[in-house]
């Protein structure tokens, strides 16, 4: 057994605080850092027809980032869209189903230049988008066509009343319809310019 020195306890005990860290760090790690597919197994007949997949799918991180830079940066949206024209109307599930798709970042964050141009190439148009830019008629004939949508969440849960707050000037007359459709209590909007 060697000798305890007065060296040899400060190294040992230096590395005692060390320890909490380096277990997180290990733990950290040890979480994937790409999404991961639910278990599942089918507890019913397989459907009668197989896909061909003839086709690769879009590419899942291309497809996050251009979500990701549709919320807030146009140049960068416009880039990945002239790289893969296909990004336009596909959709990231960030897990549990929170879908999202680059119009619907763009719409929840109330940027008007980037939803219209999405919307000039070609995304479609949904029932939050229609109620964050303020066409009034739309909205009033989706709920017409489909009156439960006045309880439908977009992107992270977003709700109809939350994106007629960010409808602009007309935000008013927009929170008004939806609330004699369904009243709610309104919490403040982050995204409303000049709010919380």
């Amino acid at each position: 057994m060697s000798e305890l020195t007065r060296r040899s306890l400060l190294a040992a005990t230096s590395l005692v605080p060390l320890a909490p860290a380096l277990a997180f760090a290990q733990q950290e790690t040890a979480k994937p850092r790409t999404p991961v597919e639910a278990p599942f197994e089918r507890d019913y007949p397989a459907p009668g027809f197989n896909p061909a997949w003839k086709k690769p799918q879009l590419n899942r991180t291309m497809l996050q980032d251009f979500v990701i830079y549709a919320h807030t940066d146009l140049e960068m949206t416009k880039k990945l869209l002239d790289k893969e024209p296909l990004l336009i109307n596909g959709i990231m599930d960030w897990g549990a189903g929170d879908w999202e798709s680059g119009l619907g970042g763009a719409t929840h964050m109330a940027r008007r230049d980037i939803v219209s141009f999405l919307l000039e190439r070609g995304a479609r148009i949904d029932i939050f988008t229609a109620t964050m830019m303020g066409q009034l008629e739309a909205v009033k004939s989706f709920l017409t066509l489909q009156p439960k949508l006045i309880d439908a969440r977009g992107p992270h849960g977003f709700s109809l009343h939350f994106h007629g707050q960010l409808a602009g000037p007309d935000a008013d007359k927009m929170v008004a319809y939806l609330q004699t459709v369904k009243h709610v209590d309104l919490k403040p909007n982050p995204f409303v310019k000049g709010g919380p």
